[in-house]
């Protein structure tokens, strides 16, 4: 018989001031019946298991870097800061003498020395006349106080979005919104007995924006089966999605007149902040940040602006939560004195891009909506967070080997209150100072068998770093250090034991401590996706930074999401583990997650308590080889987390040996131990050597941080961005195909072809316009018909 400890939910029908508990006990018995497991052969047939078989449907959020490029009398975000009071102020204050020169000549340096003309995250200036008659409706639309009331009265900040240019009026909208109102244009055209043109306009609403930059969320739920190869099939449509976000820059840049204006808007991924959006950071105040960075999320939601008010908050939040870390460095014993170099108020690490994959079980859904169903809210939420706590485990086997962000730490940069960023809020004070000597360690910041970090003026730090050949760090993951992505609980406050309600209960703490705020989601690695919420169950990996092959690395780490997702069910179905096994403890749930950092930065070893209270982690440690008793600290193991990783591939090849078999996931367990045994096969080794090549380098060690850092920003806007655009068009090339197959047996596709394209083989067309598209060369005409191409071929996809 099999017992888990009983979840306490708070009442559905209480706010905050009564609290009902209620005490459940799920046997074997009771576990099988509640997710309907059937047996096979006496055994458990395991393709009655959630996220087995058929049974997963996908969907990514893609978070996307936008650029403008262009002469800074052409381009939006230097002549407005131009045209700022607080430029003018900054002018007066200093011709006053009633502040220093020095923030008012970097100011004018920004704006008169930027080498490529690259100005990342500004907005866009074009004609109002560009726009179809459809596409200004649309905007109209979004410019209303709530979308929900046509009648009703518009935004209050209605004057940023015109301006006035030699007399003329021009818009003016952030790049994530330049997307829907150029597809808005495209579908207008559209001829009215066209099938896609409905879907055009649906497609619409999924070219939004993250706090500041684009982000494009699938147009449709993936089913993942074994026709569509399970993860690849999500890797394909998030692909294609970038190729039309590129088409639709490119019919913009024309169309709309940017070109002939001196601009060219540009998207393409990067998972850091742009050096120089740092450096600007550095010069001016947080208000006057969030008035040039954060999206007015024009399009989305029916109350915009209140949606840009609360990205104002998180952007608040997170810098306060920055600054409050410092305090706990110190309560840590990390920062010994009062000579701290003191976070800038105006933090940026919402800059930060990553790519989110959401997995939904088909059974649980199904559940969820049977109302004769015993699987309620209360389940999902018990063994949704026992999930969680399982997969975390398995996590660092994504970082660096799917996904990675290089970034190269300079030495006066070394500073614990800089590079440390948010995980004091995320790890407890014993692995924060594990991970922190270790870093050290590793960094190169020695001097005569000392490590040294920086003093503080950064003229002295730099000078020291010239003499005596400190040169810093290169971590493979800075995304996930220099940003919030997994809040730790509090002792009174779980995040993860089951309960409804426990979130909200530990934003509470949290908030009273400073770090965040109750009306903020919960930052989390792997968060679940509750019916009631979102219309289906499942959960939301939110561990990728950058990949470098969309078709390749993402479609083998989603399949490697679905696997430990499934084998968590089943440890859980089979009563092997249990909330009591990883029991709800800030130091447990640290414990397992100073891995997941650990192996961002690139240290080599982590340490963990023989004694741990945390049965799983003893499970997986059993198979880790090379671990040692540690000399520094009793009663500690030493692990090295190529070890911990391939103990792990172990445990999946043992005990998920059914699942594989099942999903076909034979060819993701070989990928996975040939990037674990051959670095060059790791994206994070990818990445940093398409960086290097920029640079002539053979070492990332060799190059200052700006430089290293700003060849990765050229490289992923000109030599990984044509690479992924040319695997996604190797994928438009095959739905050409599809759809020239379909057209001989279905008269209606045939006469759109034909309308559509004068009767073109559309297989040529295609293939005539790969340079262009490549090239950025496209015209706006055939951009249109590009897209047009796509929209045919995803709703022939989707019927």
């Amino acid at each position: 018989m099999y017992i888990t400890d009983p979840p306490i939910i708070d009442s559905l029908n209480s706010k905050k001031s009564t609290t009902q508990l209620y005490s459940q006990i799920y046997s074997y018995v009771d576990i099988h019946q509640l997710f309907n497991i059937t047996e096979k052969n006496g055994k458990m047939d395991i393709e009655s298991l959630p996220f087995c078989g058929n049974d997963v449907t996908a969907g990514s959020e893609t978070e996307l870097q936008a650029v403008v490029m262009g002469k800074s009398e052409n381009v939006d975000l230097p002549q407005t800061i131009q045209n700022s009071n607080y430029f003018k102020n900054i002018i007066k204050r200093a011709c006053s003498g009633e502040m220093s020169g020095y923030v008012l000549h970097a100011i004018e340096d920004f704006i008169s020395h930027n080498d490529h003309d690259v100005w990342e995250n500004s907005w866009v200036r074009f004609p109002s006349q560009c726009l179809s008659n459809y596409a200004q409706e649309v905007f109209e639309k979004d410019l209303l106080e709530d979308k929900s009331k046509p009648d009703g009265n518009f935004r209050t900040d209605i004057h940023r979005f015109y301006t006035l240019l030699d007399g003329k009026e021009f818009l003016r909208t952030p790049i994530s919104y330049l997307l829907k109102l150029s597809l808005s244009d495209i579908v207008d055209s559209i001829h009215p007995s066209c099938s896609c043109k409905d879907l055009g306009k649906s497609f619409s609403s999924h070219f939004l924006n993250d706090n500041t930059s684009p982000e494009t969320y699938s147009f449709y739920p993936i089913s993942l089966t074994h026709n569509n190869r399970k993860g690849r099939g999500l890797a394909r449509e998030t692909s294609l999605r970038f190729l039309m976000s590129q088409l639709l820059l490119q019919y913009a840049n024309e169309k709309f007149e940017l070109k002939k204006n001196g601009q060219t808007a540009m998207i393409y991924g990067a998972p850091l902040p742009a050096t120089r959006q740092k450096q600007l950071n550095e010069l001016i105040s947080d208000s006057f940040y969030r008035d040039l960075y954060m999206s007015p999320c024009l399009s989305g939601w029916d109350r915009g602006e209140d949606k840009y008010h609360y990205m104002g908050l998180c952007h608040q939040v997170l810098s306060r939560s920055q600054l409050n870390a410092v305090s706990k460095l110190k309560e840590a014993g990390i920062i010994v004195n009062n000579l701290v170099v003191m976070p800038n108020m105006s933090n940026i690490s919402l800059a930060n891009n990553g790519t989110h994959v959401s997995i939904g079980s088909q059974k649980l859904t199904q559940l969820m909506m049977d109302s004769g169903s015993s699987f309620s809210p209360v389940e999902e939420k018990y063994f949704g967070d026992l999930v969680i706590k399982i997969v975390e485990h398995f996590l660092p086997l994504f970082v660096g080997t799917y996904t990675a962000a290089p970034y190269r730490m300079d030495f006066w940069d070394f500073h614990p209150e800089k590079a440390l960023g948010f995980l004091p809020h995320e790890l407890d004070f014993t692995h924060l100072r594990m991970i922190w000597r270790r870093w050290k360690k590793k960094a190169d910041i020695k001097v005569l068998g000392k490590r040294i970090t920086p003093f503080g003026p950064e003229w002295l730090d730099r000078l020291l770093s010239k003499q005596l050949g400190l040169k810093g760090d290169y971590i493979p993951d800075f995304r996930l250090i220099d940003y919030l992505v997994s809040l730790m609980s509090t002792d009174e406050s779980p995040a993860l034991n089951g309960v409804l309600g426990n979130e909200s209960r530990l934003k509470e703490d949290l908030a009273s401590m400073g770090i965040f705020d109750t009306h903020m989601s919960l930052y989390l690695f792997y968060r679940l996706r509750q019916f009631q919420n979102i219309g289906f169950s499942g959960f939301e990996g939110r561990h990728y930074s950058l990949f470098h092959s969309i078709m390749n690395d993402m479609a083998y780490g989603i399949n490697l999401q679905i696997l430990i997702t499934a084998l968590a069910y089943k440890y859980i179905v089979n009563g092997t583990i249990t909330h009591q096994s990883i029991p709800d403890h800030p130091s447990v749930e640290s414990e397992r997650r100073q891995i997941i950092f650990g192996q961002a930065i690139g240290i080599p070893t982590f340490y963990i308590n023989k004694k741990t209270s945390n049965q799983f982690m003893t499970k997986i440690m059993a198979h880790v080889r090379n671990s040692r008793p540690s000399g520094r600290y009793k009663g500690y193991c030493r692990l090295y987390h190529h070890e911990y990783c391939n103990a792990l591939i172990q445990i999946i090849k043992h005990d998920a040996a059914d699942i594989i078999e099942c999903n076909g996931f034979e060819e993701t367990i070989s990928d996975l131990e040939n990037r674990m045994n051959v670095p060059q096969q790791k994206t994070e080794d990818k990445l940093r050597s398409g960086i290097l090549n920029q640079t002539g380098a053979k070492n990332s060690m060799m190059l200052e941080g700006d430089v290293f850092n700003k060849a990765s920003e050229q490289y992923y806007r000109t030599t990984l961005k044509q690479f992924q655009m040319n695997e996604a068009y190797d994928e438009l090339a095959v739905m050409a195909k599809n759809l020239n197959q379909q057209a001989q047996k279905s008269s209606l596709i045939q006469s759109q072809l034909y309308s559509t394209f004068n009767n073109q083989d559309i297989e040529t067309f295609v293939q005539d316009k790969r340079s262009d598209v490549l090239n950025e060369t496209t015209s706006a005409i055939d951009s249109k018909l590009l897209i047009h191409l796509m929209l045919m071929g995803f709703h022939s996809e989707m019927t």
